[in-house]
């Protein structure tokens, strides 16, 4: 038996989600995550391995089998690794909220910023196309975990992470310069 339920929920840019609730002959339950569309529609299930991620679904720097983790650039995935493995001597435990994407994924994700801030332009300010994102190509990556943010700022150019844009504290590439610096913050992700 199949039933769609729809979860009002805050997820990435304020799109919300459907569940869909399979209900097994012994009575067992299993949720799968699907995306609601800008024109309240439902998308068909996400590819597997697109780079998305199931509400509430936690990734380490470590957790390789996953696309979003596994299809980062290997210089910056041996960063991110050697930074989350300092940090956590520091007692911060380092997540990624969103690595290697898709160019659907991303698509989707412009897609629904659009329709949340009105228009292109002020969707591009948090989200790239998938022609210019950082992630589509594996060289960005999204950092959560309580302080990890502040600990990479502090810390990150040591191992050549760099905060990109001023309005995203998550947001982390491989930038220094050959002096270990950091290049100044770009406003956002349009420049």
């Amino acid at each position: 038996m199949r039933i769609d339920v729809t979860v009002v929920a805050a997820g990435l840019l304020g799109a919300a989600t459907t569940a869909v609730v399979l209900v097994g002959a012994a009575g067992s339950v299993t949720q799968t995550p699907r995306i609601a569309l800008a024109d309240n529609s439902v998308s068909v299930d996400p590819p597997p391995g697109d780079g998305s991620l199931a509400d509430g679904q936690i990734l380490t720097p470590f957790d390789v089998q996953n696309p979003a983790v596994g299809r980062l650039d290997p210089r910056l995935l041996d960063a991110i690794q050697q930074a989350a493995t300092a940090a956590s001597a520091n007692g911060i435990t380092m997540t990624v909220t969103s690595g290697w994407r898709s160019p659907e994924f991303q698509q989707r994700l412009l897609d629904n910023a659009v329709a949340q801030y009105g228009s292109l332009a002020a969707a591009r300010q948090y989200v790239q196309t998938p022609e210019a994102s950082k992630h589509v190509i594996g060289e960005a990556v999204d950092i959560g975990g309580v302080g990890a943010d502040q600990w990479l700022m502090d810390n990150g150019a040591r191992y050549g992470l760099c905060r990109i844009y001023a309005n995203e504290v998550w947001h982390f590439e491989l930038a220094t310069d050959a002096a270990g610096n950091c290049p100044p913050l770009l406003p956002n992700a349009a420049g």
